[in-house]
């Protein structure tokens, strides 16, 4: 494989919005044409690590790095910023919220090795640092422990996770797990009583809701991604699920004929490893 740097990258980009020699699909392009395909590279990434495919995380990777280059790029050509002025922004914010890290500000400066600072106490650095610069944005500061910014296409899993996580902080948490189990079966029984009264399906959507909340909060307080450990689930239900079809094929049966019966069978054969 040929060594390239970030120059060719660059390069090839800018080659392919060449506007007399460039590729007529990519000229096409706008920032909002291209975010959909943002989000997707930006999911197949996380799909290559839940299935711990690092091969192809390393092509994924590359794809994701591509789109902030072809950002990069349609922001140069309006005169907006560069990728130069994107990685200058990102070195300066990430020393700048790195103090325990780089002590006098600087990519040079070292703090000591005796240094104990938790990983607790760098969070709340960061957000304290994070807050500086809004309010030197002009930003106002905001009275609520909610987060102010959440991005709309966050998964439901990971927005539901964050703001516990804000939540937490103020002190609006159990300090221990089991309380959450609690919390878990009180509402899969006011599903089971909306159902039971036919409150209808509003109602019972809600009611769901609640639950997958509360299941979202004992993931945090054992420390499992939510999001993560769904796709995962997501990821064995499919694999299995083929596997029963493969298998009844085999035998000669046409899956959809099959009783429920005689699929949970083959649901069992399925989760033998």
């Amino acid at each position: 494989m040929s060594q390239s740097s970030l120059e060719d990258l660059l390069y090839l980009m800018s080659r392919l919005r060449d506007p007399e020699a460039g590729c007529p699909w990519d000229l096409e392009q706008d920032f909002t044409t291209i975010a959909p395909y943002t989000l997707e590279e930006t999911c197949e990434v996380l799909e290559a690590i839940a299935s711990e495919d690092f091969e192809n995380l390393r092509e994924e990777l590359g794809d994701l790095l591509f789109q902030v280059v072809f950002h990069s790029r349609m922001a140069e050509e309006a005169g907006l910023f560069d990728f130069r002025q994107v990685v200058a922004g990102l070195v300066e914010k990430m020393v700048r919220r790195h103090p325990h890290v780089f002590p006098d500000g600087t990519l040079e400066s070292r703090m000591s090795p005796n240094d104990d600072t938790t990983s607790d106490q760098v969070v709340e650095s960061w957000q304290a640092i994070k807050q500086k610069e809004k309010l030197a944005k002009g930003e106002k500061s905001s009275e609520s422990a909610m987060p102010s910014k959440l991005p709309a296409a966050l998964p439901s899993l990971t927005r539901a996770s964050k703001l516990q996580k804000a939540a937490a902080k103020v002190g609006f948490d159990w300090p221990e797990v089991e309380p959450v189990f609690d919390k878990i079966q009180e509402e899969i029984e006011e599903i089971r009583e909306a159902v039971r009264e036919e409150q209808g399906s509003d109602r019972i959507a809600e009611e769901i809701g609640d639950l997958m909340f509360a299941c979202v909060n004992l993931a945090r307080h054992l420390s499992v991604d939510a999001d993560m450990s769904l796709r995962k689930a997501s990821d064995k239900f499919e694999k299995r699920f083929r596997t029963m079809e493969f298998r009844a094929a085999e035998e000669g049966h046409e899956f959809q004929q099959l009783t429920l019966e005689e699929m949970e069978a083959y649901w069992q054969l399925g989760k033998v490893r």
